[in-house]
């Protein structure tokens, strides 16, 4: 069925032995570190210019309520029972590890002790009495869904990673913690003296930010997730299995991201490496630090974070290259009416056969035209593959040939006193700037205010900056254009300052 508008969800998950011990460590209450940290991620999230429709916390009342309805659907569907539990627990990933991702460590006194591989931390033998999730009564189910969505984990190489794990031994899951242990939750319903675990708890978040159990069915299960790597086995192998449980169909889809990497090392506190997003912001400005990111960053694998990447990269390709070729082609000296000039046909006809006659085009303006006629489709289907890297290398591409093809042309050489030569001259600009306002709509998502600076100064209506309306060089298709003659926005200095040395 068809959605209400599009959704984009963020929150706190904000349970748990490690919050409980982080909170005792710092001599406060869970309530308030958690109240403190959600402020901190809400700005950091602002402060990045992302929007969010809702922002849940797992401490709010809707959810505690959607969690101990989602747990009745398990009781009732007969997936729960209770056993006792022994295992190497890792308190910072809120799980019990087999000994196959264990390593032999000494701690800091010189004993002996095991670590978790995956992430360095030490792990504890603990045994306790818990409810187990039936989670290897689920191996088909999630088989079947995998074969018959082949896109429901993105980039592939983790969809690779999910079958191999399906492949494997499928151990029942814990799905609750004793509660004199841990206070920090939500306590099962019907038995105190249990605590329902972190991770269950944490995943009804996406549903109890639609409503769940009462209107959740408008948009489940239309929902994207997007995960960091090393959280996919919580998103793609036991929320599933819960959904299928509880009578609910997994979500569409599960798009997953690596990590970033310092100087080709792990970002980490003890090592004093990690990256302030706030910091970077304040250095290169938002548009800046979100366009290196996500024209750097490649989901499938992690990519390596430096200083001196980001001035070069942002330097060269939003201040040299898409805003010199904004200046330029407005600048007072080219453009002194300061209008969108007007196309003519017979110096840039459709079939470049023509053009030797009376067209002054060459052939590689054609191709030009062509890539970026095809660049919105193109870009399209990245975003919707969630490439953004590849859309961003294509759109950088075509900035670079649309500088090729005013530098080649001159413009500025052009007699304006000669009618024919003022023909081809507004005839240049005017492809110029119909590639620039395809860049401008492009990039909004990317860079929001360097794009809405640029379309402004393309004066470019607010309702004319969709991905659905947009026609590129509507003249060369015999079409009329509906910014020719336009008086231009006003001039808004450069588009974006370059970056010095950090």
């Amino acid at each position: 069925g068809l959605s209400p508008r599009p959704l984009s969800v963020s929150g706190m998950d904000e349970h748990g032995l490690k919050i409980q011990q982080a909170a005792a460590t710092a001599g406060t209450s869970p309530t308030e570190l958690c109240e403190r940290i959600s402020g901190l991620f809400r700005q950091a999230l602002s402060q990045a210019g992302v929007s969010y429709t809702d922002f849940i916390r797992t401490s709010e009342p809707r959810h505690q309520r959607a969690v101990r309805h989602f747990w009745g659907a398990l009781g009732r569907a007969g997936v729960l029972y209770k056993g006792s539990y022994e295992g190497w627990y890792c308190t910072p990933e809120e799980s019990f590890l087999p000994e196959s991702q264990l390593a032999e460590r000494t701690d800091s006194q010189g004993q002996p002790c095991k670590v978790s591989l995956e992430s360095g931390h030490q792990v504890h033998w603990t045994k306790e009495e818990n409810y187990m999730f039936r989670l290897s009564a689920f191996r088909d189910p999630l088989q079947n869904w995998l074969r018959d969505n082949p896109r429901a984990i993105c980039p592939d190489p983790f969809y690779q990673r999910v079958l191999r794990w399906l492949d494997e031994d499928l151990p029942d899951l814990s799905v609750s913690r004793e509660r004199s242990r841990l206070h920090w939750g939500i306590p099962v319903p019907g038995d105190p003296s249990q605590t329902i675990y972190v991770w269950v708890d944490a995943l009804v978040n996406y549903l109890s930010v639609l409503g769940y159990p009462e209107s959740h069915g408008a948009w489940w299960p239309a929902a994207h997730h997007v995960v960091g790597k090393d959280i996919l086995k919580f998103h793609a192998l036991y929320w599933p299995a819960l959904l299928l449980a509880a009578g609910l169909e997994p979500p569409e889809r599960i798009l997953v991201h690596s990590h970033w990497t310092v100087r080709g090392q792990k970002m980490s506190k003890s090592l004093g490496n990690v990256v302030e997003p706030g910091v970077c912001v304040g250095q290169y400005g938002v548009d800046g630090f979100r366009y290196f990111l996500l024209r750097q960053g490649v989901p499938e694998r992690d990519c390596d974070y430096y200083d001196e990447k980001v001035v070069k990269l942002v330097n060269s390709e939003l201040a040299d290259a898409l805003g010199g070729l904004l200046n330029r082609s407005t600048a007072p000296s080219i453009n002194p009416s300061n209008t969108y000039p007007r196309f003519s046909e017979p110096c840039f006809p459709k079939d470049c056969r023509e053009a030797k006659g009376t067209g002054r085009a060459c052939a590689e303006d054609y191709e030009l035209v062509a890539a970026v006629a095809s660049l919105p489709a193109q870009v399209d289907g990245y975003f919707q593959g969630f490439q953004i890297y590849k859309a961003l290398e294509c759109i950088a591409q075509c900035v670079r040939q649309t500088n090729g093809f005013f530098q080649r042309h001159r413009p500025w050489k052009l007699d304006r006193r000669d009618a024919g030569e003022q023909l081809w001259l507004d005839t240049i600009l005017h492809v110029t700037l119909e590639c620039l306002r395809v860049f401008g709509t492009l990039l909004q998502p990317v860079v929001p205010h360097t794009a809405d600076k640029l379309l402004s100064r393309l004066a470019v209506g607010p309702g004319e900056r969709g991905l659905s309306g947009l026609a590129f060089l509507a003249r060369y298709d015999g079409k009329p254009c509906p910014f020719e003659g336009r008086q231009l926005g006003p001039d808004t200095d450069i588009l974006f300052h370059r970056l010095g040395k950090s």
